[in-house]
């Protein structure tokens, strides 16, 4: 499998544009992870790319991670990438193992918080974020992005052996920042 089939399928499922931006967020997330641990970054990113592909169509703890892996073996896609899609959601019961699995549990959430940060501020340019403490004030917010797991990033982490604040959240972001016109978050003459 290629990107380009990864991509084919996230439009097959995916109609919805915050949806498209979440996944190439965690895409850029996974490369970047890849990267700094000396793996596969295609693998990584079509990994991040297709995570949530089934979500629109089975949004529900009975359906989202559950019938996408289905989809992925009857199209004969990797186990390896299978299971990666399967292990990102707690409730499957599939446990993270791999280095490729503990990364996009890491990233995925982490890249909800940082799009909120970066649509709060004035610019709405995720380039904008210079410093860590404009993450971290809103990470301390539980109000803000309430929906945001703080705790599954935090364990994502600390399953990579990776520092939250001087490794995590600065190599998300600058993946992230690497694709802001993608993201829609190239300031405001993107929005």
């Amino acid at each position: 499998m290629n990107r380009e089939d990864a991509w084919q399928l996230l439009a097959e499922f995916t109609e919805s544009e915050s949806l498209i931006h979440h996944a190439l967020a965690v895409e850029a997330g996974m490369r970047a992870y890849a990267r700094k641990f000396g793996e596969d970054g295609e693998k990584w990113g079509i990994v991040g790319l297709i995570h949530d592909f089934d979500y629109e169509r089975f949004p529900t703890v009975q359906g989202h991670a559950i019938e996408g892996p289905k989809i992925l073996r009857e199209r004969c896609w990797p186990e390896e990438i299978v299971r990666a899609v399967q292990s990102h959601a707690s409730y499957t019961g599939v446990s993270r193992e791999s280095l490729m699995e503990k990364a996009l549990y890491a990233v995925d959430e982490l890249t909800g918080l940082i799009t909120a940060v970066a649509l709060v501020r004035p610019s709405k340019d995720i380039r904008d974020i210079t410093k860590m403490k404009s993450v971290k004030k809103k990470w301390k917010d539980k109000s803000f992005a309430a929906a945001v797991s703080r705790e599954e990033i935090a364990e994502g982490a600390e399953a990579l052996g990776v520092d939250l604040w001087t490794e995590h959240v600065p190599l998300v972001l600058e993946a992230m920042k690497g694709i802001a016109e993608e993201l829609g978050l190239a300031g405001q003459a993107n929005s």
